[in-house]
């Protein structure tokens, strides 16, 4: 596939499809358009994308940079926490790439997006997926703040 999602010329073609377009977890910088095209579905009348960056603060404290590390098992996470949101709502796309390695003030640290009929249920899943990512997927932060302390920082 050429990072492009699919088009179908009817809603029932896309049925059989995996809703779970992409989920990965990456040494390099996030697309926004990577994501949003993933979830590019003709039958939706509704996308949520929610971005995450690296803010140049934490708890009152200057941070200078942040790494990102996680567990072997942390894509298989993702799926099972997309799964559980496919289940619930009408997801007709959902896409969800996380960062890891050494990230600076600014960077993409998270993209999700999902697509549904709707947009009430695309801004609820979207909220699923990205709460449920943070909480459950074992992936966590090293903070560097500018006073040359650090901080690790449980699942993101």
């Amino acid at each position: 596939m050429d990072g492009m999602a699919p088009h179908f010329d009817h809603p029932g073609e896309q049925a059989a499809a995996d809703p779970i377009r992409l989920l990965a977890i990456r040494e390099t910088p996030l697309s926004l358009d990577e994501v949003f095209q993933a979830v590019g579905d003709d039958a939706t009348g509704g996308t949520a994308l929610f971005v995450g960056t690296v803010r140049n603060h934490d708890g009152g404290a200057d941070v200078d940079a942040l790494g990102y590390s996680c567990h072997p098992t942390a894509e298989a996470e993702m799926r099972r926490v997309a799964e559980r949101v496919v289940a619930k709502y009408p997801v007709r796309a959902l896409a969800a790439v996380h960062r890891v390695g050494d990230l600076g003030v600014g960077d993409l640290a998270v993209v999700v997006a999902v697509s549904c009929p709707h947009r009430g249920e695309a801004f609820e899943a979207c909220r699923m997926l990205i709460d449920d990512l943070k909480h459950e997927v074992p992936i966590w932060k090293h903070q560097k703040f500018s006073d040359g302390t650090e901080e690790w920082v449980g699942a993101c």
